[in-house]
Parts: C-alpha cells; structure tokens; sequence
C-alpha cells in the first residue's frame, strides 16, 4: 500500500491511502490548488481518487472538499452530523451517509469508522486496510478512547495527532476559552497524551509512525521529534510539516488479517456535542 499527508496540521489536513489503482482521501482540509499542486508533486493522478472519507465538519478539514469532489465526480463518506454541520455545497449523488463506526469497501481497499471524542458534531476517524496492511488516520482526538486504542493496537501504519506542547499552550497568546477548549477533552492532544497513547498501545505490527496535525502555535517539529525519538527504536519515525506533503511511502503486506477488531466504547456526550455509536 501506498500512503502520506497531503496536509497535516491545524491549516489544513489531507491524507492519501492508495492500494494499485485504488485510491482514497482522509479529508480534503486544504484548497482545491493545493490539493492539485502537491498531488502532482508526488505524481498522484486525480483519476485515481474513488472516494473521499471525512472526519468532521470544521474547516481544516473540508476546505477544498466541494470544489475538488464535484470536478472529478468523486462520492463523499460523511456522517449526517458532519454534513449537517459543514454546510457542503454538494450535490446529493455525490454524498454517502455513513455511521461513524460503519464499515465501507471501496475496491481492495476496507475503510473502518473509528468513533471519537471531539467538538464537532458527528465525528470518525478511519482505518483503511487492504486485508493485510492496515493504516489507521487517527487526529483531532480530544482523548484516547477505547476506539482509538484498539485501531492503535491494529496498525501497521500510524498517522496520530500530536497537537500541542502542554507549556507552550499554557504560556500562548491563546485566550483563556481557547486554551480551554483545546485541552477539554473535546479538543486536542498534547505531545505527552499522544507519546503515551502510542507507547501503552503500539503492538509488534507496527512499522511506521507519523506524527501529524501540529500546532502552529503551540508545537515545534523539534520538540515532537524529542518527544518520540527516543522511544521508536525498529520502526520509522516521521513528522508532517504544516507546510508541505510527506514523501509517498509504500509498506508491502505483512499478512495479518484487520478483520473486524473495534470493539466501539459507548461515548457519552455533554451539550451541543451529538455522536452516535453502536
């Protein structure tokens, strides 16, 4: 399989997960030319984009989204709450609802709802697994539910939030609600939350880690790198740049079977926030 962000960071998130002619996106958060500029740059053909999945409704992760799916007639996977609360301009042959924990085949490729705690109003995030290969696309987490652990447990390639430093948040020019927000358990996680998510769940299958969807603010490559370094000996480590795509990177099959392995905890949500589970 073949892989990379597109974009990662809180100014626009777009992931590539490909299987031979196969493709699909995780978000389309960054301009239609972007998205063009950088596909190209890697020598990815729109033709190949079957289906783009998407995690929720705020903006750095749809931005480009109508323009680029309605160009090449290209279906939309959205739960009702994302779409509801993003405002699409799309035209209805190009949108499938889908449950955050549902479970979508789009040629060899097997893309699982993962259900997550965040302030949007329906949101996923999604393992894509070709049977063998699985890689899990695991940001805006404002904590490491028991979903999240499980798809952790289950990835051969993990592309996980490592969105603010607890210090630099604390001392920012961020107001009070914001800092709040972020930290809620709604929001984001820190480098700290993640580096133990990572360590209190990664299995021996992992080959590849990738941090993502940093800070422009409140987090620097230098710290993130710090951070996990020491602990990623026999597997690869990479950052994604807030500013450019990551290389492509292909990982053969390791032949183990994703099957179906979540077990969905049973979220319980406060206020405007409306998530459904199973």
């Amino acid at each position: 399989m073949q892989y990379c962000a597109l974009a990662s960071g809180s100014n626009g998130n777009c992931y590539y997960v490909a299987k031979e002619d196969t493709a699909i996106l995780v978000d389309a958060g960054i301009n239609n030319k972007h998205i063009h500029l950088r596909m190209a740059s890697l020598g990815i053909m729109p033709s190949l984009i079957k289906a783009i999945f998407i995690t929720h409704e705020h903006t750095d992760h749809i931005q480009g989204l109508s323009v680029f799916a309605k160009k090449y007639q290209i279906p939309v996977f959205i739960t009702e709450g994302s779409l509801k609360g993003s405002r699409l301009n799309l035209p209805d042959h190009l949108v499938r609802l889908i449950l955050p924990h549902e479970v979508v085949q789009i040629g060899p490729l097997t893309i699982y709802g993962i259900p997550k705690y965040h302030d949007a109003k329906e949101p996923c995030s999604f393992m894509v697994s070709d049977g063998e290969v699985n890689i899990a696309v695991l940001t805006d987490l404002g904590r490491v539910c028991d979903n999240v652990k499980v798809a952790i447990r289950h990835a051969d390639v993990l592309m996980l939030e490592s969105n603010y430093d607890e210090e630099m948040l604390q001392n920012g020019r961020y107001s009070y609600y914001l800092k709040n927000r972020i930290r809620s358990g709604w929001g984001h996680i820190s480098n700290a939350m993640s580096l133990a998510a990572f360590l209190e769940n990664r299995s021996q299958r992992l080959k590849h880690l990738i941090l993502g969807h940093l800070s422009g603010e409140n987090n620097r490559i230098e710290l993130v790198h710090e951070t996990f370094a020491p602990h990623c000996e026999g597997i690869k480590l990479s950052i994604a740049n807030r500013y450019e795509h990551t290389p492509m990177y292909t990982l053969q099959s390791q032949q183990a079977s994703v099957a179906q392995v979540f077990v969905y905890e049973e979220l319980t949500y406060e206020a405007s926030i409306v998530l459904k589970s199973s």
